[in-house]
């Protein structure tokens, strides 16, 4: 479910390095919101990132 519906923004995997340079896997997972929003004139809920709320990607309903 942590997928943006507009820019496929999804989970992104890495290593996480303690100080002691012990590595262990970690993931990302982007900030997913829970939208309603207009789709060809219809409002629909659709799962956006906050980066495309801000820049205005999306029309709210």
């Amino acid at each position: 479910m942590a997928k943006c519906d507009i820019c496929q923004k999804g989970v992104q995997f890495g290593i996480k390095v303690s100080h002691s340079h012990r590595r262990s896997n970690r993931q990302w997972k982007p900030n997913i919101r829970t939208v309603k929003a207009i789709v060809n004139g219809t409002p629909k809920t659709l799962h956006v990132c906050a980066s495309c709320l801000r820049s205005n990607k999306v029309t709210r309903a």
